[in-house]
């Protein structure tokens, strides 16, 4: 299997169970937090699609790397799993330090 490929739907899986069985933030329950997503998927297809659009490409993989499944504009639909993870690790976190620092910001 992939390497790119094997490392991504790990990074989703372990992504999906800190919040779903660890932190519990709820995040994924927010229309915010799908409206960020959202918002990112739309950027990372612009800028992503640019970076690897097989005619002119600046960022190049491996063959053997990834699954060789690209969707829109020759994305590698790896990156779109890897993104997920990394922006929603990055949203549970903030959320769940921001809801430990908060009530001890109203006692001072």
């Amino acid at each position: 299997m992939p390497e790119y490929t094997v490392l991504t739907a790990l990074a989703i899986v372990v992504v999906a169970a800190i919040e779903l069985v660890w932190l519990r933030t709820g995040v994924f329950r927010t229309a915010q937090y799908w409206l960020a997503i959202a918002i990112v998927v739309g950027f990372q297809v612009l800028v992503d699609g640019w970076l690897t659009k097989l005619s002119a490409p600046i960022v190049l993989y491996h063959p053997g790397a990834y699954l060789g499944v690209r969707f829109p504009w020759d994305i590698p639909i790896e990156d779109f799993g890897f993104g997920w993870a990394m922006v929603t690790l990055t949203i549970i976190i903030w959320v769940r330090l921001g809801r430990r620092t908060a009530p001890e910001r109203r006692d001072q």
